[in-house]
């Protein structure tokens, strides 16, 4: 096996070792996140690290990169306090992983992608038309990590819209029949094909022998 300690690691190139350290992690999930300004312009922008905190109440949680540059995203979200995580599917994988582009405030990100805009109810962040599986969360709190000056956001899942036919009777969302993707390091997609479910699993009888 390749062995790296972490002397190696701090003497890599700088792109060399953001792309072993972003795929060092396994597969990550793939979702947009639809923001608006309290002026009114849309932001969309794509993200790799959102992340189940818990389910009563619901909660997700993602990183935002240090704030020394504009971060739209963020800023959007304390303005307005809401948000939009949709899932990313294989129709539109090159026009989600456009968002990651740096525009400047006021450009939208849905139109330089070709993303279309959906608004739902009395919801003022937009969700993106035609991803199979949408959720509208509320801002709830923001947890710095003084390490390396990340931000931990943390949202109320407020609205879930899923299409039909991923839907179990069990509650389970079966992401392989949408066709969602993942991500592999910061630039590389996969679609999962199949799923493999277990059982819940209880502990075995221990042999009397041991």
């Amino acid at each position: 096996m390749i062995h790296f300690d972490r002397k190696d690691v701090d003497k890599m190139p700088y792109v060399f070792r953001i792309n072993l350290m972003n795929s060092v992690s396994g597969y990550k999930s793939a979702n947009l996140i639809g923001t608006k300004s309290k002026s009114g312009h849309p932001n969309l922008a794509v993200f790799s690290s959102i992340t189940h905190i818990g389910s009563n109440p619901p909660l997700l949680g993602f990183f935002m990169r240090p704030t020394t540059e504009i971060r739209n995203t963020y800023e959007n979200i304390l303005e307005t306090g809401t948000y939009t995580v949709n899932h990313i599917h294989s129709s539109i994988i090159e026009e989600a992983h456009h968002t990651s582009a740096k525009y400047e405030r006021g450009i939208s990100e849905f139109d330089q992608s070709g993303l279309k805009e959906l608004y739902r109810e009395d919801f003022s962040a937009p969700y993106v038309l035609g991803t199979p599986v949408q959720l509208g969360l509320s801002f709830v709190e923001e947890h710095p990590i003084k390490a390396n000056g990340t931000i931990l956001i943390i949202g109320r899942v407020e609205h879930v819209y899923i299409d039909d036919h991923l839907f179990r009777s069990d509650g389970f969302i079966d992401l392989t029949e949408g066709q969602i993707a993942t991500i592999n390091g910061l630039d590389a997609y996969a679609v999962p094909e199949t799923n493999n479910r277990l059982s819940y699993q209880r502990p075995k009888p221990i042999s009397s022998f041991i």
